[in-house]
């Protein structure tokens, strides 16, 4: 133990009485009672920890559950085996466990965590269930050392083959507090790699959305794959390693996947450098919580479907027809495999398989203009996903430096999403947002029978009046009329 006069005593005070009342409970009824690990670290950081672990001496299933029924709080068992429990109160979680594989005392116990920044210990009080005074800090592998080094630093290599997924957690812990790695750490790291693919899949997929949420993403992937972690997460990346592409790129797909995402995150912190005309649309989108990170996944695989869809042509091109829609067939195995909910991998899927959509429209626009017909089956095809789709194509454009690209290919982009916004808020937007001239039951009286054939009526009849060719119900009905002798002509 190491006395250390920076630690505030009054950490638990900023917690809800009820919390430290409950506590200072369960310091009298336990022997011992430490707060260790995350929140020790967050608090030596100044940070105020939203999540508390303890380590006490007997039984910390019992622990857990008497902390709950003090608080009111929710009670959830996490280990049988090693006796650790979870508490839900007063805004907190409170993760309670017996010290570890047998260890008889607080030292030992911290001396098995996974990195040293995460092995300190603070002890309570009984008698008030606040710190023990005189404040000391227990560092057996020297975290706090570390902490002001800014390290990802693991005591052994031995750690990794106790729980594999600490291979990822490295990697979580430097993107989320913005630290490095250890060099003798990833060393331990990079020759188990294959270890990764062990833990379960939601246990893998919390630490990729930590990783995900934060500024330093690109980074870090990009660390990840230079050890073989990504790899073994995602193996569908790895045909794209030395596949060439078109001279309008200057890397191999996956390389350019992986500068996709840095530009994302790029484009991320300063929507308005890349969207000048209409930047308060882009940070509303992002503001969203799941938004940034969403569109950092749909940039890392937004070509994922390219190796599949590759084909090299008599005159010696390549081409990967079609690779939109085979990324995003590929993505939703993947997001499946990681239970990901199904909204948030529709959306990165629906991002991947459209993500091709504005470069064919800037194309139209250099070739016969754009059409309000053509807009509305973006719009309809993307719904609020528009800005994301926007960045998703800057990011690409941004990842393709080759001879051949076109020029001012980003201001194209950023043009055409003013455009398409135009065209939106004066002609699309108040056909969506009003009623339809005719519905099913108009059609009916018509003397026409449910079926597929109302579907493509009343999205023509959409198509039309967003193109202002109709304008009211009797001009609706002779559309409808005329539709139905074309189609019966067909």
């Amino acid at each position: 133990m190491t006395d250390d006069r920076s630690l505030d005593r009054n950490w638990l005070e900023e917690y809800p009485q009820a919390i430290r009342s409950a506590l200072k409970k369960l310091a009298g009824q336990c022997r011992e009672v430490y707060v260790t690990g995350g929140a020790v670290r967050d608090w030596l950081s100044g940070k105020r920890a939203i999540d508390l672990d303890l380590t006490v001496t007997g039984d910390g299933l019992a622990a857990a559950r008497f902390l709950a029924e003090e608080t009111g709080g929710a009670f959830v068992p996490l280990d049988e085996r090693e006796r650790v429990g979870r508490v839900v109160a007063g805004g907190l979680t409170i993760d309670i466990s017996s010290f570890r594989e047998g260890t008889s005392e607080i030292s030992a116990d911290l001396s098995l965590r996974d990195f040293s920044i995460n092995a300190m210990g603070v002890a309570l009080d009984p008698a008030s269930g606040t710190l023990l005074e005189p404040l000391s800090l227990i560092d057996p592998l020297g975290g706090a050392a570390d902490l002001a080094k800014r390290l990802v630093r693991a005591p052994s290599a031995d750690v990794f083959g106790n729980d594999p997924l600490r291979l990822l957690r490295a990697y979580r812990f430097a993107a989320c507090l913005s630290f490095t790695i250890e060099p003798r750490t990833e060393g331990w790291i990079t020759p188990r790699a294959e270890l990764i693919s062990r833990p379960a899949p939601e246990r893998i997929n919390h630490e990729l959305t930590m990783i995900m949420a934060g500024d330093r993403s690109a980074a870090t992937v990009l660390k990840m794959h230079e050890s073989g972690i990504l790899g073994v997460i995602f193996p569908e990346l790895l045909p794209g390693k030395g596949l060439l592409q078109p001279a309008s790129h200057h890397l191999d797909v996956l390389d350019h996947n992986l500068a996709a995402l840095a530009a994302i995150e790029k484009i991320i912190g300063d929507p308005a450098a890349f969207f000048p005309e209409h930047p308060d649309h882009f940070r509303d989108y992002l503001a969203v919580p799941p938004h940034p990170a969403l569109l950092k996944w749909a940039a890392l695989f937004h070509d994922l479907g390219k190796p599949k869809t590759c084909e090299i042509r008599e005159d010696g091109r390549t081409t990967f027809y079609n690779h939109d829609r085979a990324g995003a067939e590929i993505f939703t195995g993947i997001g499946r495999r990681l239970r990901w909910s199904r909204g948030h991998l529709r959306t990165v899927a629906g991002l991947i398989e459209l993500h091709m959509y504005p470069f064919h429209l800037s194309n139209a626009i250099r070739e016969s203009g754009i059409t309000p017909r053509a807009c509305l089956r973006l719009v309809k095809a993307v719904g609020e996903d528009l800005p994301g789709l926007f960045m998703l194509a800057m990011a690409d454009s941004l990842a393709s430096r080759g001879p051949l690209r076109p020029i001012a290919m980003e201001d194209d982009l950023a043009g055409l999403y003013g455009m398409i916004d135009k065209v939106y808020r004066e002609s699309i937007r108040p056909v969506l947002s009003g009623p339809p001239l005719l519905d099913g039951h108009d059609l009916k009286r018509m003397g026409l029978a449910p079926g597929p054939l109302f579907g493509r009526i009343l999205a023509g009849l959409e198509q039309a009046r967003v193109a202002g060719e109709i304008g009211g119900r009797g001009a609706a009905e002779d559309w409808v009329r005329d539709f139905l002798a074309a189609d019966s002509e067909k």
